[in-house]
């Protein structure tokens, strides 16, 4: 599964690179690809997604989930699979998660704990 959500993440990529989208919210947006997860029967895809900036997600999914089946056959020339899955697109949270935890642990109450654990 890993191994397929990875060929698929690279497909993807490479669609976005070497053809492109013709559609104004996609072109106006630089977006990543953290991340696609397979179900175990390889017949449905995740793809999380996340505009840089983190700016218009709904704008940038929505346009996504306009354009997937083109997306589909895009990816069936490039992944050989008995049965190309179907897209699903979502927001990555990943990055969001990421600056919580990074503001909780520079927060005083954390820094006041660690100064206290710390010998001296």
């Amino acid at each position: 599964m890993l191994r397929v959500g990875e060929l698929i993440r690279h497909a993807i990529v490479d669609v976005f690179i070497h053809e492109g989208i013709h559609d104004p919210v996609l072109a106006s947006h630089a977006i990543t690809f953290p991340e696609v997860k397979m179900t175990a029967d390889l017949r449905t895809a995740t793809i999380y997604v996340m505009p840089l900036g983190g700016k218009d997600t709904d704008a940038v999914i929505g346009a996504l989930n306009k354009h997937k089946r083109w997306l589909r056959g895009a990816l069936a020339k490039r992944v050989e699979m008995r049965y190309m899955p179907e897209l699903h697109f979502r927001v990555d949270k990943r990055f969001d998660e990421a600056d919580r935890i990074e503001r909780l642990l520079h927060s005083p109450k954390v820094a006041r704990d660690l100064k206290k654990d710390k010998p001296e």
